[in-house]
């Protein structure tokens, strides 16, 4: 995201990122800047100047663990048509948002339908459906990126306090929670997320995902011995 100066690309590169970040980072690194290449200078021009078709044979060989070139084709499309509908991806996220919702969990389940109404077809598990119970890792790092400003987090989108943030849940962040009594759960869905969040929020009630980045951290480099009970 840093590669951009414009809010309109930040926010395309950052969902485009956040959506493939599963796997080896190394293989992330490498599919994100696959796409990236692909879209030029200005993710955003790209987007409203390109078609479904053109976007599936620009894609026809692309493929990221479970993710093909149908399914990034999809994603980017339907991300293309929302700024065409709504003008940016955060004003189509706004549409949805009240400042009386204790989280973005609302905002986030209409900015996730409105994408797969403009996608010509499915985006698979790069586009995840908070109703569905899923904790939506990905989609909530998307939104840790956009909303927070600090040396790790550009934070583009100003309208939206971090209070509202939901924990991006994985198994490194999960583990910290059931550690810290956080939450019981063993299964790590929407409410297991919620649990955590509610847990960090009694410790920091403005800025919930504060120390997501650094504990998950912890878990990728294997360093998790505090962590043990």
């Amino acid at each position: 995201m840093y590669a951009f100066s414009s809010s309109e690309d930040r926010e395309i590169v950052g969902f485009l990122a956040s959506a493939l970040a599963y796997g080896r980072v190394t293989q992330i690194l490498n599919s994100v800047s696959r796409v990236l290449r692909v879209m030029g200078t200005s993710p955003h021009q790209f987007l409203l100047q390109s078609s479904w078709a053109s976007f599936q044979e620009m894609f026809a060989g692309f493929s990221h663990r479970f993710a093909t070139g149908e399914e990034i084709s999809a994603l980017l499309v339907g991300a293309g048509g929302v700024i065409n509908r709504y003008g940016s991806l955060q004003a189509a996220f706004l549409s949805g948002y009240s400042e009386t919702d204790e989280t973005i969990l609302p905002a986030l389940s209409h900015f996730v339908s409105v994408v797969m109404e403009a996608a010509p077809s499915s985006p698979g598990h790069l586009l995840p459906q908070p109703e569905r119970g899923s904790a939506c890792k990905r989609l909530n790092l998307f939104l840790r990126w956009m909303v927070r400003r600090d040396a790790v987090d550009p934070g583009e989108w100003r309208q939206i306090p971090p209070s509202r943030l939901i924990i991006p849940l994985d198994t490194h962040m999960h583990r910290v929670g059931l550690n810290l009594g956080f939450t019981g759960r063993k299964q790590g869905d929407m409410k297991t997320a919620l649990e955590i969040t509610n847990g960090f929020k009694a410790m920091v009630p403005e800025d919930p995902v504060r120390y997501d980045f650094v504990l998950t951290r912890l878990g990728v480099w294997g360093k998790t011995q505090w962590l043990e009970r």
